[in-house]
């Protein structure tokens, strides 16, 4: 009989003590534009106060023009002869990925390579732009095709790259 008192004791407390543990929320970064999350997620909102979305227009660190300038000082304009995929990277690529600037040679591979590419579910880095201009061209320029501007500069070290516009599948790196 004790036993069970104690039992049942212990399992009260495992329920209990979790109730009364609160903890002080940590800002871990407040840039002055941030909004609160609750709003967003509908169900932390009261029923008389309607949540406010962020403005549409303002897209804070997912604005691509605030990227702007974007460079990746190791990569130039220039071809790229066919070269193996290191066999580290073999295995972890699971779609081809293409790595293109807003310059004059990229602007013409994508075009020429445009639907290559769609036909193999690539998905590209912007690495070099320098307006929204620029950022603007080469989305109609790849018109379906992921294109996100990233300085992209671990996978330019990782395989050596320095020259764009390139290709990069289990087939190997190439222009």
């Amino acid at each position: 009989m004790r036993r069970n008192w104690l039992f049942h004791f212990v399992g009260i407390l495992t329920v209990l003590v979790p109730l009364g543990v609160r903890a002080e929320l940590v800002v871990l970064q407040d840039g002055g534009r941030t909004y609160p999350l609750a709003p967003l997620l509908g169900v932390l909102t009261t029923l008389d106060a309607p949540p406010v979305p962020p403005a549409m227009n303002d897209l804070g660190a997912a604005d691509p023009v605030r990227l702007l300038p974007l460079r990746s000082p190791r990569l130039t304009p220039g071809p790229v002869p066919l070269r193996p995929l290191p066999e580290l990277y073999q295995n972890t690529l699971t779609r081809p990925v293409f790595l293109v600037g807003a310059d004059p040679r990229s602007q013409t591979w994508l075009r020429q390579h445009r639907s290559l590419l769609l036909s193999l579910g690539a998905v590209g880095l912007l690495v070099q732009a320098e307006t929204q201009d620029d950022l603007e061209t080469m989305a109609s320029i790849a018109a379906g095709l992921p294109l996100l501007p990233a300085a992209a500069i671990d996978l330019i070290e990782a395989l050596a790259l320095t020259h764009i516009p390139v290709l990069i599948s289990r087939r190997g790196i190439e222009q």
